[in-house]
């Protein structure tokens, strides 16, 4: 838990008894600064930083910067996305502009690019593409066919029905196990077939249209078409009625349930024999992990309860909204309009070689990552970095030393997990090899499809080997990072270090360490210790390391946040949800309390020097505020309160700050301004 710093509160209490006008001295020093620097031009000097610190902080930029007609949302990932597409396509452009030795890398962009591109092709090739899968699903007569087509889904890369996949044992880190769990839904999330909000039940309105004119671009009459489309809708309700609400899927006990497969059957699904189909794909384990048990049970009963026309068409259309975006610009402007336009608020479709490159990434992104940062990340950048990992690892060390609430038992299990966390930085020590993979030229479609299967089978090969550790999740030029539980690692990829228009160079330590270091370095590792993360040991298990005590102290501070989070009501009549982005909510608050410390010893932070007529803790929390510097449209917004555990931008920036003394002394936050939270309702996380 966080200790708090009362100088710092007892600081902005005196401005407030003696007229302090702190925000007035800050904003004077950076109308007189003579050269504004990066972090200075983003600012909306109109703002008091206690009204609204995310607007202040990040509101120049933004008014500059509107959401172009083409995206959903626009801000700071973004900007790093453009600089990084013009790098990968020029990547791919030379590598299509000569013959290439086949089976090669270079081929492979090449071909993959120059297919993709192709919209003549694609215009006249149409749904033929699919025309292997749509004769499999028209000749379906019973339930069992139903399921072939299931299984089948899951190595073209989508699921139908459920899911089925193959990754690290919960409780058993150092072997691969088969999941099954909940799946097969059409909108992001169960609670979009069943929010009351105006918005959300006209977007199931929208919802059916588009099944319907789907239907129609695959041969079916209008006035059937949208029969079928509100029958298709009503079994999926079923299905979502079925799963598991998005809070309850962050429980790693509860979505953990592991038996044999013919205990699956036994007692969920008498209509699917999950030992006969596992051995279809050469797999015969001694056990399966159920994520959610009673989905199963509801999907079997479901099997029996539908008439094969509604399945087929259910099938037809998971297919379709799977594959529309590499068919004839029909399929991919109708699939745009809804998951666009209507579920995100685009206003038109993006550059198709942006959206190339983006499914390029999910193809085969290692293969171009590989290329990538050869070119455009120097190993001096990647040497930094590690470096803020161990500052990181250290603060946190001695955060948890100074817990007043833990006891020594669990701090002991904490600091060997800490100590334990690997760290994955810039691009992996060993290239994935995709020898296997068939890239050609037949279709945008087909080389989509063969990298769905290359996929899957290089998933059922790991199955029964020791786990490969050194595996990355996340291509290099991905802005992202993740913490992996099972590894007990942090993978920190090339591209999220990136703060675009300023060279590396130019970042001085307050927001290297705000932005880097807070922001994604001790968010990452605060994973490891969030209400999910803190269940799984230093070996990557699934086991409970902590006193029931510590356990419920813990739990009694979460809570708090929670319900801070709760009270966000970023739309009329929908709020974040608390419970469901709890995991992310403390990673934020962590990273901001570790990054803090870890800067407190760097020599600019000693020396108190002004850049830009900002004080280097000034600096510090707008180099954390330039990271989720975003703004978003309204069908986005909300279309992600109800499918995203992660909170909105701004209030990622606006909650955890709301908590640190060191922020209210930084700008003078004053008692009675929405930024000010009474001490008393702050959260303390480690």
């Amino acid at each position: 838990m966080s200790r708090f710093d009362r100088a710092g509160l007892r600081a902005a209490l005196f401005c407030l008894i003696v007229g302090c006008a702190a925000h007035g001295a800050y904003a004077a020093d950076i109308a007189s600064a003579a050269t504004p620097d990066f972090l200075q031009s983003n600012i909306n000097p109109a703002i008091d930083p206690g009204v609204d610190f995310f607007e202040y902080a990040n509101g120049g930029w933004l008014a500059r910067h509107p959401i172009p007609a083409s995206e959903a949302s626009w801000g700071i990932g973004n900007a790093v996305e453009e600089q990084l597409y013009v790098s990968l396509r020029r990547i791919n452009e030379q590598s299509a502009s000569a013959p290439q030795a086949s089976g090669s890398d270079q081929q492979k962009i090449g071909d993959f690019w120059t297919t993709a591109m192709d919209t003549a092709r694609a215009d006249r090739l149409g749904a033929h593409p699919l025309d292997a899968e749509l004769a499999r699903i028209a000749a379906a007569r019973k339930v069992g066919d139903a399921l072939d087509i299931a299984f089948h889904d899951q190595m073209l890369g989508f699921n139908s029905l459920f899911n089925v996949y193959i990754s690290q044992d919960e409780k058993n880190s150092g072997v691969m196990a088969i999941h099954l769990s909940q799946g097969g839904l059409g909108l992001p999330e169960r609670d979009f077939y069943f929010n009351p909000e105006k918005g959300v039940a006209q977007i199931r309105d929208e919802y059916v249209a588009h099944l319907a004119r789907t239907l129609v671009l695959l041969g079916r009459d209008p006035k059937a078409a949208s029969g079928a489309a509100a029958k298709v809708m009503a079994f999926e309700t079923a299905l979502a009625q079925a799963s598991r609400k998005l809070e309850d899927l962050r429980d790693p006990q509860k979505n953990y349930n592991k038996m044999s497969a013919a205990d699956v059957s036994a007692k969920y699904t008498p209509s699917i024999d999950w030992n006969a189909r596992l051995a279809a794909w050469n797999l015969r384990p001694d056990s399966v992990i159920v994520g959610q048990p009673e989905y199963l049970a509801a999907v079997d009963k479901l099997l029996q309860q539908t008439p094969m026309p509604v399945l087929q068409d259910y099938l037809r259309l998971r297919l379709a909204d799977a594959y529309s975006e590499f068919l004839s610009r029909r399929f991919d402007q109708e699939n745009f309009h809804f998951y666009g336009q209507v579920l995100s608020g685009q206003k038109e479709q993006r550059e198709r070689w942006k959206r190339v490159l983006d499914n390029e990434g999910s193809a085969m992104g290692m293969v171009l990552g590989k290329i990538f940062v050869r070119e455009y990340f120097p190993e001096a950048a990647k040497q930094r970095y590690a470096g803020l990992v161990e500052a990181i690892r250290v603060a946190y060390k001695d955060r948890i030393d100074r817990l007043d609430w833990m006891s020594p038992e669990t701090k002991a299990k904490a600091q060997a997990k800490l100590a334990a966390i690997t760290t994955k930085v810039g691009y992996p020590d060993k290239w994935k090899d995709y020898s296997a993979l068939v890239i050609g030229r037949d279709s945008y479609a087909q080389n989509m499809m063969n990298a769905a299967r290359w996929r899957f089978d290089d998933a059922l090969s790991k199955y029964g080997k020791p786990v490969d550790r050194s595996e990355w999740g996340m291509t290099p030029q991905t802005y992202n990072a993740y913490y992996n539980p099972s590894n007990n690692e942090i993978v920190l990829p090339a591209a999220i270090f990136t703060v675009p228009g300023v060279s590396d160079a130019q970042v001085d330590d307050a927001v290297a360490y705000g932005y880097a270091a807070a922001g994604t370095i001790g968010h990452e590792i605060t994973h490891g210790f969030d209400d999910e993360g803190r269940q799984f040991d230093a070996a990557g298990n699934l086991a409970d390391w902590w006193t029931a005590d510590d356990a419920a102290k813990f739990s009694a501070h979460a809570e708090a946040m929670v319900q801070q989070f709760n009270a966000y009501e970023p739309l009329p009549g929908l709020h974040i949800n608390g419970k469901a982005s709890l995991g992310e909510n403390i990673a934020d608050y962590g990273g901001l309390l570790l990054g803090l410390d870890a800067f407190k010893k760097t020599e600019q932070y000693r020396n108190g020097e002004m850049i830009g007529g900002l004080t280097p803790l000034q600096r510090y929390f707008l180099g954390y505020a330039l990271g989720w510097m975003s703004q978003q449209r309204e069908q986005r917004l909300r279309a992600r309160l109800l499918s995203d555990v992660h909170a909105p931008a701004k209030w990622r920036v606006l909650g955890p700050l709301s908590n640190i003394p060191e922020f209210y002394e930084a700008f003078g936050i004053r008692p009675g301004q929405p930024m000010w939270r009474p001490e008393a309702e702050r959260v303390r996380i480690w």
